[in-house]
């Protein structure tokens, strides 16, 4: 994780401001879903890409039924017959 030396404080409804610098290098537009994930004190942010619909990763993936599924389950499902390839 990299230091940014920008702080920010919370307002009064919770809400705290990413701001623009990191945004743009998060790859990260002002509508744009992203996910939250806490370990500890620390909270990570990180921009919102659908995982695999079985097992949630983020690797190999294809669409079927539009729902997004990785090749290994694709594979998986396959082999136990169900007709995804």
């Amino acid at each position: 994780m990299k230091a940014t030396g920008i702080v920010r404080r919370f307002d009064g409804l919770g809400r705290i401001v990413v701001p623009k610098e990191i945004r743009r290098t998060m790859g990260v537009a002002n509508t744009d879903p992203v996910e939250f994930f806490v370990e500890g004190d620390v909270v990570m942010i990180r921009k919102y890409a659908p995982g695999c619909t079985f097992c949630g990763s983020l690797v190999d993936l294809s669409t079927h039924w539009d729902k997004p599924i990785c090749r290994k389950c694709t594979q998986e499902m396959a082999q136990r017959g169900g007709g995804l390839v």
